[in-house]
Order: C-alpha cells, then structure tokens, then sequence
C-alpha cells in the first residue's frame, strides 16, 4: 500500500452487500451487487462496469473498494456485463455498442431508485476504465463524472491489441484468457444451471482482432479521440508510468473540455491505492 492509505479509518463499519439483478429491455437481467451507506439515502452511487465474475474473481477487491465507498456515504454498484459472471446473455466481444447502450439503461434505473439520489459517477481501471469513458461520450444524463484508470482513448493506437500498427504479442495472452473467462460457469447459487445455452453461442474476441490489422470503423468504436468533445462530464484520468496506457491520460488532458484532472505515479497496471512508491509496483 502506499503511504497515503495508513491515512485510512479502518474502524469504519463496512456494510454487506445486496445481490440484485437490474432488468433491462427485452427481459434481460444484468447481475449485480449493491452496497449501501447504512444512514443518509439516498445517496450519490458510484458504478463500476465490467465483466470479470464479481461471485468469485473480483469478490474480495470488490467488497474491499465499494464497501469503503458505501462506508463514507456513497452507494457502490459493481456490474458484470451481459454475458459475463450472472448475467443473461452472451458477451461477443469487447466495447460493443451494445454493451455501451446497456450501461445507458442502467444508470437511467439507477438514477430511479429510492437509495440513489440521482448522481451517478463510474470508477474502473482498464475494461472498467475504457468503459467510463465510452460511457461519458454517450452523456447519460444521469452520469457526472468519472474516473478512468489504466485506460486508452484510442483503441488501435495503444491497446493490448495493435500498437503503432504492429500486432502484440499480448493479443493472443488476452484474447485466450478472455476467451476461457466467459466460458465458466455461472454461480448456482444465483441462475441455476442454465449455462451451457451460453458456450454455445460463444466466439473467440481474437478471430475479430486478428481480422482487422488496420485502424478502421472496427477500431474507432469506442475511441473517444474520435470526438474528445463528446465527454462533458468531469475525467479523473489515473495511470502509472509503467503501465502501457499513461500517455493517453496526457492526450486527455490536452484535448478534454470538461472538467479534467490527470494523476500519473510510480506504479503500473494497478489503481494507486495497490501502487506505491517502490520498486516492483
């Protein structure tokens, strides 16, 4: 940890998360767990969008983060994207437009709930980060402000994919884990076994990178140097010198005309509150 984290109240109460399911159109259902300030609702809620299994892979960091937020007056939803971890549906690939239309629809229910207030902000770091993003150039209403870490806005020019126009070795590392990812099961515990319709509708993400070599429409989705004025709610830009993503937080600052703030430290692939100031981070 670093040293600005000893500052932290660890006597603080954390409250117990709700496991919910918020419905979208069409009857889909996107998994989620919900923590709540136990005094002063509603409350401003801060989302966080992505697909990483939030029953089993991300459950510890999770209930670790959103519960500080909920501890200190601030709702906290973690989402798995449809088709990831509980949710309904098939995720066929990364930063779809679907995929972006749904977090549309629920920061507008979000906002409707009689624990939120109606200020919604989102926080992620890599998917999580490049969402916030192409979520704030959609400009839900409900949607203030945003912090991205670990984040690009240009998919092709420095993502895990295509760097410079040279394909990446990482390409493969990711598109295989990511692959394997979404064919685990579901949790029993929360959708019963109706799993197995999910591996059959499944596409591996790297056939669509590896078709595309060049910075074409497949690319600009979800690019918001696109159109950098598309974003009007405020950026907190996070990043560390180590990691592959810091000079988009730079692009950011110079072209953003909303409220903007960069942050880039001596850590790398990490939210800085893992980071420190010291070798190995």
């Amino acid at each position: 940890m670093s040293q600005a984290s000893s500052t932290v109240d660890f006597s603080l109460q954390i409250p117990s998360y709700r496991q919910i399911f918020v419905p979208l159109a069409y009857g889909t259902r996107i998994a989620a767990r919900l923590w709540l300030p136990e005094h002063a609702t509603p409350a401003p809620l801060v989302l966080e969008w992505i697909p990483y299994r939030q029953s089993d892979n991300t459950a510890t960091i999770d209930a670790m983060m959103h519960g500080f937020f909920a501890a200190h007056g601030i709702a906290a939803l973690r989402i798995d994207l449809r088709g990831s971890g509980n949710s309904d549906g098939l995720l066929r690939d990364e930063y779809l437009a679907q995929e972006q239309d749904d977090a549309v629809e629920v920061i507008a229910w979000l906002a409707r709930q009689p624990w939120c207030n109606g200020n919604v902000g989102m926080i992620g770091i890599s998917w999580g980060g490049f969402a916030a993003l192409q979520i704030a150039a959609r400009r839900p209403p409900a949607l203030k402000a945003i912090i991205t870490c670990c984040s690009t806005d240009d998919r092709y020019r420095d993502d895990v994919h295509y760097m410079g126009g040279a394909l990446l070795t990482d390409v493969l590392q990711w598109g295989s884990g990511l692959f394997t990812q979404l064919g685990r099961p579901l949790d029993p515990a929360h959708v019963g076994e109706g799993w197995l319709s999910r591996l059959a509708g499944m596409e591996p993400p790297l056939a669509h990178w590896l078709a595309h070599s060049e910075r074409d429409a497949f690319w600009r989705h979800g690019s918001v140097c696109e159109d950098y004025q598309a974003i009007e709610c405020a950026v907190y830009a996070v990043g560390g010198w180590t990691d592959g993503y810091c000079d988009a937080i730079l692009r950011l600052m110079q072209h953003l005309d909303a409220p903007r703030k960069g942050l880039i430290g001596p850590w790398t692939h990490v939210y800085p509150t893992w980071g420190g100031a010291r070798p190995g981070n």
